[in-house]
Order: structure tokens, then sequence, then C-alpha cells
């Protein structure tokens, strides 16, 4: 019975968001099309420049790739191929997006879910020594060396870690362009990116200062001090509310964030992920792939916003029910 309590809130939480996504994702889709299409520039220069300038064929590249009519009948079309799972083809390359995203989209959730552990690994420990107040010297310098490095600009880390650790010392190699262009990479290639990316994604400091606040405030309550004076253990009781909940909270507001991060990182490392993609695209005015990478962010955004939501009604059922009714 208590666990068809508990899943009742987080279901209901869990259509909502869903129905949530579907407007986000069609309101996003409709804003960055337009964008699109109202810019200036048309993957036709790429055509034109390189193959003819003869009007028929230019008028025949534009029946081919719908070009020719209204923006309104072209997003339409996309839709409909989309909710029947075609992401469309490259104008550049002319193979399926899909297979495009796929490729390259690992790349960036490894690099991206690689940095968040990076970054939690040294933002949880100062926080809760901050927290605890036992060694304020310790504390204060910890926590200003993490406010230096979250200040410190991502490409300029990325190129500092390249001159020491490759050139200079030749500790991890280099992505090359032949091996960019593989779907196998060797492990190794993701570590100093993965970190890179992880210091200065600008998340530590504000990690720790939302953590502190919290965990201080946890630790202050009168059920932690009666857990603490029955020698049981605070760590355990103030787990929930003191960590899980303010490093999702975190988490979910950083994603963007992350993702703009590792656009950068990306080009730096010459790393075949998503942000090079979204990169080569926007030069080209490649508007499929451009379009199914918005729509990959987005989904991606809200997962996170999801997951925040989940880890809410597993901590609190009773307070996701009152948010339900109200």
């Amino acid at each position: 019975m208590k666990y068809t309590i508990l899943w009742k809130p987080i279901l209901k939480l869990v259509l909502r968001e869903f129905f949530i996504a579907i407007l986000l994702l069609l309101s996003v889709s409709i804003l960055i099309f337009s964008i699109l299409k109202l810019a200036p520039g048309d993957p036709l220069h790429i055509f034109i420049n390189i193959q003819t300038q003869n009007p028929e064929e230019i008028a025949a590249i534009k029946r081919e790739f719908g070009l020719d009519r209204s923006i309104a009948v072209q997003y339409l079309s996309w839709l409909n191929n989309l909710i029947h799972g075609n992401f469309g083809n490259s104008f550049r390359t002319g193979r399926p997006v899909f297979g495009e995203l796929i490729k390259v989209g690992v790349n960036t959730l490894i690099l991206t879910i690689g940095s968040m552990i990076v970054t939690l690994l040294i933002a949880i420990p100062i926080a809760v020594i901050s927290s605890l107040r036992r060694c304020p010297f310790l504390s204060w310098g910890l926590t200003l060396f993490a406010y230096i490095l979250s200040s410190l600009p991502v490409f300029w880390l990325g190129y500092i870690a390249i001159y020491i650790f490759t050139k200079k010392f030749n500790l991890f190699p280099f992505l090359s362009a032949g091996a960019a262009s593989g779907f196998r990479i060797n492990w190794i290639y993701f570590l100093l990116p993965i970190i890179v990316l992880g210091i200065g994604n600008g998340s530590i400091s504000e990690i720790i200062r939302h953590m502190r606040a919290q965990l201080e405030r946890v630790l202050s309550e009168d059920y932690i001090k009666a857990a603490k004076a029955k020698g049981a253990s605070i760590w355990r009781h103030s787990f929930k509310e003191g960590i899980l909940i303010p490093v999702t909270t975190m988490i979910a507001a950083k994603i963007p964030f992350i993702l703009g991060g590792a656009v950068v990182v990306e080009q730096v490392f010459n790393w075949p992920g998503m942000g090079r993609l979204a990169w080569q695209a926007a030069l080209d005015r490649d508007y499929p792939v451009i379009m199914g990478i918005t729509i990959f962010a987005a989904v991606v955004v809200h997962l996170g916003r999801l997951s925040q939501t989940i880890v809410f009604a597993f901590v609190n059922p009773q307070t996701s029910e009152k948010g339900e009714a109200a």
C-alpha cells in the first residue's frame, strides 16, 4: 500500500511533464524554425557557388529540398516527418539526420555526464566541509579555490590544458581529425575534455553555495540534533534534504549551461560531438540538422527537469500530492 501511494503522485507528475514537454518542443521548434528561415543566407548558396548559376537548376534544387514552399508549409512538412520518426536528411551530406545525431550524441552525452561527475566530485566535498565549520581556514581556502576555478573561461582552460598535458608533458593524446571521424574512440581521449568541461562549466561555485546553504539549514533542524544526541548517523538523516535535493536541483538547472560549454570544448579539442555538428550545420545553413539538434537539446533539458521532479516526489510524496491538488 505504501508503494502504491508513492507511485500515484509520481505517475501524475510524469504524465503532466510529458504534456508539458510536448508543448515545449512544439514551441521551441516553431521559434527556431522561424528564426532559421528569417535569418539572412540559405543553404542554396553552398550549391550555387560550387555547382551552377543556372536559374532552372537553382529552381530544381529548391524543389528537391522543399525550399520553394512557404515557411508554414515547410514547417508542417517537417513536423509531420518528425511525428513519424523522420528527422529528414542533411543538406550537406545527404545522410539521415537521426543517424548523425545518434553517432555524435553518444559522444556528447559521455562528455557532459562525465563533466557533471567531475563537478560534483569537487563541489560536494567542499560544500560538506564548509557546512560543518570545523576548519574555517580550510573551508575558506577550498571555497576560494572553487570560485577561482569557476571564473576561468572554458576555452582558455582548454587551450592551457592542451598545452600543458598534451604538448608539454605528453600525458594525454590529442584527438586528431582522423580519429575524430571514427565512431569508436579510445576512452583516454575523453579524459582531458571531461576534466576541462567539469572544471570550467561555471557550476562548481554555484553548487557549493547552494548545497552549503541547504546543508547548514538541515543540520540545524531539531530532528538532526535529536539524531545526533541518540548517536545516529546525521548524514543518513540529512542526505535527502541536505544533499540529494540540492544536487538534483543544481544539475537540472545547469544542464543548458553544460551543453553550451560542451560546444566550446568540442571545438577546442576537435571532439566529434553534437556541438561541433551544430557549429558546422550553422555555417552550412543545414536546417534539418539544426532542428534535430534543437529537439535533442530540448529533450535532454526537460529530462533533467523531470528527474528533479521525480526526486522531489520520492523524497516527499505528500508535497507532490498537495501540489497536484492545488
